[in-house]
């Protein structure tokens, strides 16, 4: 006769004691100690650890890597994935479970409803960016423009917030992102609060299609120019339009630079991050756009025409965005050669609003100095 065992099973010895939690899996002491991600050093780099409690569900990230299936411990209600990522790095994430999105109910670091931000411990600090929850409603500016575009089309909220009393405009493409993931106008307080940023009026511009406004075409900035600044102008705040910066991020990146370059009268200071200067016209129907020629249309025009004088550019990129690098590489060169006044710097990201988010502030300061 097979005896009958005197308890339940014994499981293997927990593997999460490196990061700090030595309960068992899925009891509630452990979840009662269980902070994610947690981490712990790996061959120049870390290893992270991300938890997830009580059904099958994947981590998610922000432009890097590949989506990442999560473990179940055993018979618990424990699911876990351990993920290697590089030094000096910060990412935003979010859990997919039962085909839905999720913030990390084990992570106070939120952006937006649904994601969450981690960074390494060797990451640098981010003064001046509040930590917020998922569940937090960010401030809004109270100002607030209706839009309507005969150039460009539809109707557009633009917000825009003075920052220590108002001064240079700021444009702020992808405005949305910063108003409702990232807390900028709270950032940007408290940066000219601590002597880091000069007065700024902060202007949020929103994008509807971003692929095609933010291509190296004159139609959004004639419509800045001719339609929104006007709006600006008349919004009752402290706003000067003589020392304009334009900061962009990605593709908005792209247009900051093209505007510089094509509307001097109107932009001569930008603050760009991660410019997809791969940009063609032809490059955004290839299968892989990042492999056409180097550096895009944004450095064919710098070889084939003078730059307007006064230009300053502010350039950043992620440390770990390879592929990018080649593209954003040639057009600082090319700048730089031409006469621009151009500043480079990298973050400790990939292609990622958390990692940029420092930069803006910095480079924007910068390119007002």
């Amino acid at each position: 006769m097979t005896p009958h065992p005197s308890g339940p099973p014994t499981l293997p010895e927990s593997p999460f004691a490196a990061f700090g939690l030595p309960d068992t899996p899925g009891t509630d002491a452990f979840w009662a100690a269980a902070q994610a991600p947690a981490y712990t050093p790996d061959d120049g780099g870390w290893t992270a650890l991300f938890l997830w409690r009580g059904s099958p569900a994947a981590v998610e990230f922000e432009s890097w890597p590949d989506p990442v299936r999560l473990a179940r411990w055993h018979e618990t209600d424990c699911w876990y994935a351990e993920v290697r990522v590089p030094a000096r790095f910060r990412v935003t994430y979010q859990f997919r479970a039962d085909d839905e999105l999720y913030a990390d109910p084990l992570n106070p670091v939120g952006a937006g409803g649904e994601r969450s931000l981690t960074a390494t411990p060797d990451a640098p600090p981010q003064p001046h960016w509040p930590s917020v929850g998922s569940d937090d409603v960010l401030p809004l500016p109270r100002t607030r423009i209706r839009w309507a575009s005969e150039r460009l089309g539809g109707r557009r909220t633009v917000r825009v917030h003075p920052v220590a009393g108002g001064g240079p405009a700021v444009l702020l493409l992808d405005g949305d992102d910063w108003l409702h993931l990232h807390p900028a106008m709270t950032a940007f307080d408290a940066a000219a609060a601590a002597g880091d940023m000069p007065p700024v009026t902060l202007v949020f511009v929103p994008a509807k299609d971003r692929l095609a406004e933010f291509g190296c075409r004159p139609e959004l900035w004639e419509a800045i120019r001719d339609e929104l600044l006007p709006l600006v102008a008349d919004c009752g705040v402290p706003v000067d339009l003589d020392r304009l910066v334009v900061a962009g991020q990605s593709l908005g990146g792209l247009s900051a630079t093209y505007a510089a370059l094509e509307f001097p009268e109107l932009v001569s200071r930008v603050a760009c991050q991660s410019g997809s200067f791969w940009w063609t016209p032809e490059a955004v129907d290839l299968p892989d756009p990042l492999a056409g020629p180097v550096g895009g249309a944004v450095a064919a025009r710098l070889r084939e025409r003078p730059v307007p004088t006064g230009l300053r550019i502010a350039f950043d990129l992620g440390e770990h965005e390879s592929r990018m690098r080649p593209h954003c590489e040639r057009v600082e060169e090319l700048a730089e050669k031409a006469g621009v006044t151009v500043r480079t710097s990298r973050s400790a990201s990939h292609h990622d609003r958390a990692g940029w988010r420092q930069a803006l502030l910095r480079d924007v300061a910068w390119a007002l100095a």
